[in-house]
């Protein structure tokens, strides 16, 4: 006969997984470093300014602004392709890097 008011005891049981397959081992990555190096901290010289998108703006303003020639726009938009999808779509209040002018 059955008693309903027992409840089965687990607590003797155990398991176990058997394979085959041949054991991997995991990487050791504790001998590994790194190191960043840049020139403009060397030498002091800043490697971009950065600049607030004001109402009207477009890149080539920006550009004339900063290199004295507008057709340099790209270098802007290449230094922001993280936030820019489409060059002619900045928006008022967007904060963009400008690289520094190396003499174009």
């Amino acid at each position: 006969m059955s008693h309903p008011d027992r409840k089965a005891d687990f607590s003797g049981v155990t398991s176990r997984v058997d394979t085959t397959a041949d054991k991997t081992h995991t990487a050791d990555f504790s001998a590994v470093s790194s190191r960043v190096d840049t020139t403009a901290q060397k030498t002091g010289q800043a490697s971009s300014e950065l600049y607030t998108v004001k109402p009207g703006d477009t890149l080539s303003h920006i550009a004339k602004h900063f290199y004295g020639k507008a057709s340099a726009w790209n270098t802007i938009y290449d230094a922001n392709r993280d936030q820019l999808d489409n060059p002619d779509r900045i928006q008022p209040g967007q904060v963009l890097r400008v690289p520094a002018r190396d003499d174009r």
